[in-house]
C-alpha cells in the first residue's frame, strides 16, 4: 500500500474552523492521522511531500455541475448538432477540465443522457478517465407545450390535466438506467423563456407520484424551482435538492428551516451573475428587461440567502457551470460570489464546499473533511484562501490535487514570492 505524508502545511480540515499547522498521513485512498502543532507522524517508509507552509484542504465539491452541456474554459461548445457519441467525449473532456480545477466532487444539475452521464460517472469512478466523483443526473424533465417554430412555452399546470402515470414513469425509466438523482423542472425560467419563473408547471399529484416511485427506486429527487409555492411543494413532497429557492415566502422560509437536515439548496448565483456582467448578449434580450430582472434578482439573493444561511438552511455554491457563458472551469468563482454576495465568510463558504459538498453527495462520513478514515481527496494551495478566496480560481496556484489517494496533479514546490516561513 503506497503512504504518503504531506508535512508543513496549514490544515483547513473543512469543518470551519480556522486553519492549522499541521502534517496528514494519506494511506491507500484514505487518510490514516492527522497531526496537529507540535505533533509529528512516525513516516514508516511514506513518500513526504514538504508544502512549504501552504494551505493543505479538502478537494471541492461543486453542488450544480453540468458536465453534459459541454462547455469549459478551454472549449467553448456554441455550435449545436453533435452526435450522442461526440457529446460523450466532449463530456468527458469537460470532466478532466473541472478535476483541474480544483474540483474533485460534482453533484449533477442535469444531463443531455442520462446513459451517457452515468457511464461516464462509472469510468471515472473505475479509474479510467479522469474527472470529479460524479452523482448522475436524469435529464431535465419539463412541463412545457412547443412553441411554433424554435424554442418553447412552459404552461401552468392549470392549463393541462395531471399525466401522473408520466411523472413516475419517468423516475423509474431513469432510475433503470442508473441515475442517482432524477430531475424535475418545477417552475418556468425568465432567462429561457420571459416572465416564467415564477409560472409552477406541475401538478401537486405528479411530484407526489414521482417522490412515491423515488423512494421505491432509491434515488434522489432534485427541483428547479424558483416560485414560492413550487418551493413549497417540492418540499412537501420529499425533493432532496432545490435549485435556485429565489422566492420563497414566510411559509416557505419555515419549511426550508424545519427540513434543514433533508434538504439542500443551490442558489446558482454564478449564472446570474454572468447573465449581469460577462455575457454582453444578454444585456440586448427584450430592450434590456432581462438584464433589468436578473440585476433586480440578484439583489434579492443578496438579502435572501443570508436569512437563510442565518436559519441554518444548507446552501451550497454550484453556479449552473456548463453553459457557454458559463464554462466548466469557472465553478470557483460561485465560492467567492458567497463571500461577496451572499454574506459568508471565507470559512463558512469553504465549508459549504467541501464538508457539506460530502453530506449532499451522499458521503458525509468519508468525503468533504480532512480527517482519518475520510477519503483522500485533497488541495494543496499556494497560499491562503481564507485571506484571498479568488487563489481557488487560479490554478498556477493549486500545486497538488488528489483524489482518492492519486495524484491528478502531483505536488510541486511554493513559488518563490510566496514562501513564508516554515510553520511549526
Amino acid at each position: 500500500m503506497t503512504a504518503t505524508l504531506i508535512a508543513n502545511v496549514a490544515i483547513f480540515d473543512g469543518s470551519g474552523a480556522a486553519p492549522f499547522p499541521g502534517e496528514v498521513l494519506v494511506e491507500g485512498n484514505r487518510i490514516t492521522k492527522v497531526a496537529q502543532g507540535a505533533e509529528r507522524i512516525e513516516a514508516n517508509g511514506a513518500t513526504r511531500v514538504d508544502g512549504g507552509g501552504g494551505t493543505l484542504m479538502p478537494g471541492l465539491i461543486d453542488a450544480h455541475a453540468h458536465l453534459g452541456f459541454g462547455s469549459a474554459v478551454d472549449r467553448v461548445l456554441k455550435a449545436h448538432g453533435q452526435t450522442p457519441e461526440q457529446m460523450l467525449l466532449i463530456t468527458a473532456h469537460t470532466a478532466k477540465v473541472m478535476l483541474d480545477h480544483g474540483f474533485t466532487g460534482a453533484y449533477s444539475g442535469g444531463s443531455h443522457s442520462a446513459a451517457a452521464e452515468t457511464a461516464l460517472r462509472d469510468e471515472i469512478a473505475a479509474g479510467w478517465l479522469p474527472g470529479p466523483r460524479l452523482r448522475a443526473c436524469s435529464f431535465e424533465r419539463e412541463a412545457y407545450v412547443p412553441a411554433e417554430g424554435a424554442g418553447r412555452k412552459y404552461i401552468s399546470f392549470e392549463q393541462r390535466p395531471p399525466d401522473i402515470e408520466g411523472a413516475r414513469a419517468f423516475v423509474k425509466e431513469m432510475a433503470d438506467i442508473g441515475v442517482d438523482s432524477v430531475k424535475f423542472v418545477v417552475t418556468g425560467d425568465n432567462g429561457i423563456v420571459p416572465n416564467t419563473s415564477l409560472v409552477v408547471l406541475y401538478h401537486d399529484a405528479e411530484l407526489r407520484a414521482a417522490s412515491r416511485e423515488a423512494g421505491e427506486a432509491g434515488v434522489w429527487l432534485t427541483a428547479h424551482a424558483h416560485s414560492a409555492d413550487a418551493i413549497k411543494m417540492v418540499l412537501r413532497n420529499d425533493f432532496r435538492v432545490i435549485y435556485h429557492c429565489t422566492w420563497p415566502d414566510d411559509e416557505a422560509i419555515d419549511m426550508l428551516e424545519a427540513r434543514k437536515d433533508q434538504v439542500f439548496v443551490a442558489p446558482t448565483v454564478g449564472l446570474n451573475w454572468t447573465n449581469i456582467h460577462a455575457d454582453p448578449a444578454y444585456a440586448k434580450r427584450d430592450d434590456g428587461a432581462a438584464l433589468r430582472e436578473q440585476m433586480g434578482k440578484l439583489d434579492h439573493l443578496r438579502e435572501l440567502m443570508p436569512a437563510l444561511h442565518k436559519r441554518g438552511i444548507r446552501l451550497l455554491p454550484g453556479g449552473d457551470y456548463g453553459f457557454p457563458t458559463n464554462p466548466i472551469g469557472r465553478n470557483a468563482h460561485d465560492i467567492e460570489l458567497f463571500v461577496t454576495h451572499l454574506g459568508f465568510t471565507p470559512a463558512e463558504a469553504l465549508r459549504a464546499a467541501t464538508k457539506l459538498g460530502g453530506e449532499i453527495m451522499g458521503m458525509a462520513d468519508e468525503l468533504g473533511l480532512i480527517a482519518p478514515g475520510y477519503l483522500a481527496d485533497l488541495l494543496l494551495i499556494d497560499g491562503d484562501p481564507l485571506a484571498d478566496i479568488r487563489l481557488l480560481q487560479d490554478t498556477d496556484r493549486l500545486l497538488m490535487i488528489m483524489k482518492d489517494g492519486k495524484y491528478h496533479k502531483p505536488p510541486r514546490p511554493r513559488r518563490p514570492q510566496a514562501e513564508g516561513a516554515t510553520l511549526s
